[in-house]
């Protein structure tokens, strides 16, 4: 490694296209550019086969029909159809609606959107460690829930929630089950007939495809959704829009890798995990890992420093591309949602630091960016 290189630790925000994903997409741009709604030529059925074979793909990753994959814009755009899609049918009877309380934003704010529209919003606490109590959602879940939004593995901390339970839950009193997996598709096994959502939201820039493409499933396609884009009547009449070929052939791409690699790459990448927290616990007094005991993503450590605000302790390491939250969150006054619910001060919080390896990070990085560490605490202790 050259020294003085920039290290990337910062893969929950976002990866690199994969090389082997830019190439596969690149006849698509030029070559086989036809729109795939249009079965009346060649160019239109090639680029109609195109994405019924990305969409079976995407569907094989997570152990879907393809006819439930439906794409979007990314999982952004897969949380608010799936949210505000579905309680556009809820009944009268039926006007609470739960979610975590460490749910991305772009899940919390639909929700918030829908208080205005009359329905009751129930946030459910987590445990310190991160994760959902489900002693609550025991008691708040009712003949009167909708719909609950709990995630699989969260974007800070890398908790991995126990969505089975939840699924059982909802079951039990007829409410519907969304599960924003942006996170956890293509870093551990994600199989809908076990964890059984009724829907569930995914990203392809978090498995190092393109940006700007994403899935929703639906269970069966048997769940009433309002679009919230109409006019084509693409993507089964749930998602009008010319749909973008060269992206959604990417995403496919990138599930197939993530389906072939995701267990030998989750090891490795386990392991430096293991690696970077021993040492950085055993090295820096104070250091404390966020949701340390509970299961979590392979990839991701969250940690809070001692007596230094995270932006600050970034800024003197320009060199470790990492992050004080999550990516949408950077900037903002206002401390992590996340680790404030999960029991840190606002100071505590503003003294947290995120780093997430992924598929192109080498151990070497790892032991280069812990020396660059060291050396930080080193000065500012001496």
């Amino acid at each position: 490694m050259t020294p003085g290189k920039p290290i990337y630790l910062d893969y929950n925000a976002t990866t690199p296209c994969d090389p082997r994903i830019v190439q596969a997409m690149m006849p698509y741009f030029t070559e086989i550019y036809g729109n795939p709604s249009n079965g009346l030529h060649s160019l239109g059925r090639a680029a109609h086969y195109a994405v019924d074979t990305a969409r079976q793909k995407v569907a094989e990753l997570i152990g879907a029909n393809s006819g439930e994959i439906i794409f979007t814009s990314g999982a952004t755009e897969s949380n608010h159809l799936a949210i505000l899609g579905t309680t556009y049918y809820a009944s009268e009877s039926r006007r609470k609606i739960i979610a975590s309380s460490i749910e991305h934003k772009a899940v919390l704010e639909p929700c918030k959107r829908l208080v205005e529209q009359g329905f009751d919003l129930v946030v459910a606490p987590v445990t310190p460690d991160g994760v959902v109590d489900l002693d609550f959602l025991y008691q708040a879940i009712d003949e009167n829930t909708f719909l609950i939004s709990v995630q699989l593995a969260n974007n800070e901390i890398g908790t991995i929630q126990p969505i089975e339970e939840v699924a059982r839950l909802a079951r039990h009193k007829g409410a519907l089950l969304h599960c924003d997996a942006a996170q956890a598709v293509g870093k551990i096994p994600v199989d809908v007939s076990k964890i059984n959502p009724d829907l569930l939201s995914f990203s392809s820039h978090k498995i190092y495809g393109p940006k700007g493409i994403g899935a929703l499933y639906i269970r069966g396609r048997s769940i009433p959704i309002y679009p919230l884009l109409v006019g084509g009547g693409q993507e089964f009449g749930l998602r009008a829009g010319s749909l973008n070929v060269p992206a959604i052939v990417g995403f496919g791409m990138a599930c197939e890798i993530a389906k072939d690699e995701m267990v030998e790459e989750s090891t490795r990448l386990g392991s430096y995990q293991s690696y970077l927290e021993a040492s950085l616990i055993d090295s820096v007094s104070g250091l404390r890992i966020n949701g340390y005991r509970a299961p979590r993503l392979p990839n991701t450590t969250n940690m809070t420093l001692p007596n230094v605000e995270a932006d600050v302790f970034l800024l003197n390491l320009p060199n470790l591309m990492m992050s004080t939250g999550a990516a949408c969150n950077t900037g903002a006054v206002e401390p992590s949602h996340v680790l404030q619910a999960i029991g840190l001060s606002r100071d505590q919080a503003s003294r947290s630091v995120r780093v997430c390896t992924g598929r192109f990070t080498s151990k070497e990085e790892i032991i280069e960016a812990l020396d660059q560490i060291y050396g930080f605490f080193e000065v500012k202790f001496s």
